[in-house]
């Protein structure tokens, strides 16, 4: 049984593209990807730290005396 997912049709034509690159493009556009990827879990990290951090944030923020700041 085949367990690999079928290949979509954009798939199909970036590989055909990334066939016609020279080996130094084609470590540029791996290099692309990774970048991509890394930025994306950046991004992933910085959104769950942020949920992480709420809970004492609103400790802070969250008070009679800073109230006073919110009406401003």
């Amino acid at each position: 049984m085949n367990t690999q997912p079928k290949i979509t049709q954009e798939e199909e034509v970036l590989i055909e593209k990334i066939r016609t690159l020279t080996p130094d493009r084609v470590s540029e556009v791996e290099d692309f990807i990774d970048f991509l990827q890394h930025k994306s879990a950046d991004k992933n990290l910085i959104q769950a730290a942020s949920r992480l951090s709420e809970n004492a944030f609103n400790k802070v923020w969250d008070n009679p005396e800073d109230a006073e700041y919110d009406r401003l």
